[in-house]
């Protein structure tokens, strides 16, 4: 093969290169648009639940709470559309622009996307912490989400091109990191600013300006990926970046397979339509199902709502939030966890192992409540059975923290081959932001209406989600991603589709 690489054992290109300080430091930059994310995920529970901020906006809900209307159904305290509407309606504007940063990231580079993601979150920031009125709070939760869909759009998508094929796991992983993160930082602002009367959720909501800020500032110091300057038509651009993220001169064999990729993107003039091409059915099967079954482990209502849900089980405000900062705790260090095995094991081990506990653990949470409160919702909970909901649930957020959680952005970002990746990435974005959407919209209802039997529902889908792991996902570390074809090529059930090289060849000369 060309200079710079070698095939291993396996048949798989590998290419020259090491860790270099410069990608280490971009992709810290980059992985922090992860904070954006993160921080709304936790701050919206923590603000949901204040007093001050219910008896201002949801007036209906803070009655409910402090009256106890609903016959004393403690599973239907918080069950209010408008209330899940103000969480999210920030999903829905994702959702919608994740597809106009895929045409962005595609024509002009992954950087401009983070930027404008920062930017716009910034000004919806503002909008929130200044709020005087629900029309407000949506405003701004729709400019946040326009910059939650930008920034997962382009940051993972951005770590896998400029991580080295052997660390591309660990690097890619920070995203997530910088979501749990974001995630504790906002439920320890969350417990100091809930002892502030009346007004901490107006510092809670304008805080979320320093993440934003951070990623603004620091998508524009960002250089683009050599994968999107070559796309791009900046071959000798894309070459020098190349040699400085590989930290050596000879980068020619990597540099040889983007170039004939971006070839072949440049042939595809519609990717969203190449995308349902026979070659690119196992592509969008995990588009579709990865972002879907993240959402149906049932980590965002647990994150999304962690305060509330405590406090429905009889914990005091000030005791509901602390118990959401210890799960952020775990949330964060399991992460840390992924980031250093994601490499070392695989992929697979993670999602297969963490099925299991996930779904011992939503089975013991549901048998708990089911057993305390019974089906009507009219029991109490004592405190010991209450601290072993809250160390159960932290066993599942660990499971979730080195899987689903980091592992659901990271195989999307690395699996598209670049004449569909733009187009790929929007379909994942879009897909997890659509049930995230669903889920948080639906949760406190689906807890009125199901009680305990909640958990047991997302428990069934655990299950689900590990069998189509164990059949259908290849195992893809330390694959370069210009070669993750061959992967999919030795699938006992995605090979039929993939063409051999031969005819990818005869193909690409007969569109030309």
């Amino acid at each position: 093969m060309a200079g710079g690489g070698f095939v291993s054992s396996a048949g798989i290109k590998q290419y020259a290169g090491r860790m270099t300080g410069f990608v280490i430091i971009t992709c810290i930059m980059a992985a922090s648009g992860g904070l954006i994310f993160g921080y709304d995920i936790g701050i919206s529970g923590g603000v949901t639940s204040m007093d001050d901020f219910l008896s201002r906006f949801f007036p209906a809900v803070y009655d409910k709470e402090i009256v106890g209307e609903e016959d004393g159904n403690e599973y239907c305290k918080f069950d209010s559309q408008i209330l899940t509407t103000f969480t999210s309606s920030l999903y829905v504007a994702g959702l919608l622009a994740s597809f106009v940063a895929s045409t962005i990231t595609r024509l002009h580079g992954r950087k401009p996307s983070m930027l404008l993601g920062g930017t716009s979150f910034l000004i919806g920031a503002a909008i929130n912490g200044a709020a005087m009125n629900v029309a407000m709070l949506i405003i701004g939760r729709i400019l946040l989400g326009v910059g939650v869909g930008f920034a997962n759009q382009s940051v993972p998508v951005y770590l896998s091109e400029m991580a080295p094929a052997k660390y591309r796991g660990a690097l890619n992983i920070m995203f997530q990191l910088a979501i749990t993160i974001g995630i504790l930082a906002a439920n320890l602002i969350n417990y100091g600013t809930g002892k502030v009367t009346p007004w901490g959720w107006r510092l809670s909501l304008g805080l979320a300006a320093i993440p934003a800020a951070i990623m603004t500032l620091g998508s524009a110091l960002l250089p683009d990926t050599p994968n999107s300057m070559i796309e791009r038509g900046e071959h000798e651009n894309g070459r020098t970046m190349l040699r400085k993220i590989r930290g050596v001169d000879d980068v020619d064999a990597e540099y040889d397979d983007i170039v004939q990729a971006s070839e072949a993107a440049r042939q595809v003039e519609h990717p969203w339509r190449n995308i349902l091409q026979r070659r690119y059915r196992p592509h969008l099967v995990m588009a579709i199902m990865i972002p879907l079954f993240q959402q149906l482990t049932g980590i965002n209502s647990i994150m999304f709502y962690a305060p509330v849900l405590f406090k429905t089980l009889g914990f005091t405000s000030d005791a509901s939030l602390y118990s959401s900062v210890i799960t952020g705790i775990v949330n964060v260090l399991a992460t840390i966890v992924s980031l250093v095995l994601v490499d070392r094991i695989g992929r697979r081990t993670l999602f297969l192992e963490a099925g299991v506990q996930m779904f011992i653990s939503q089975v013991v949470i549901g048998g708990i409540l089911g057993a305390k409160f019974g089906l009507m919702g009219t029991g109490s909970i004592d405190k010991m059975s209450a601290v072993i909901v809250v160390v159960v649930v932290c066993v599942y957020v660990s499971a979730f923290g080195w899987s689903w959680g980091p592992l659901g952005w990271l195989v999307p970002s690395e699996i598209f081959p670049l004449e569909i990746r733009s187009a790929g990435q929007a379909i994942n974005v879009s897909v997890n932001l659509f049930f995230t959407f669903v889920i948080a919209q639906a949760f406190l209802a689906m807890l009125c209406h199901f009680k305990f039997g909640i958990f047991l529902f997302f428990a069934g889908w655990v299950v689900i989600m590990s069998l189509f792991v164990y059949f259908f996902l290849p195992e893809t570390k330390n694959v370069p991603i210009e070669e993750m074809d061959c992967v999919w090529r030795a699938h006992p059930c995605w090979g039929r589709f993939i063409p051999s090289p031969d005819q990818e060849r005869k193909d690409l000369e007969l569109s030309m």
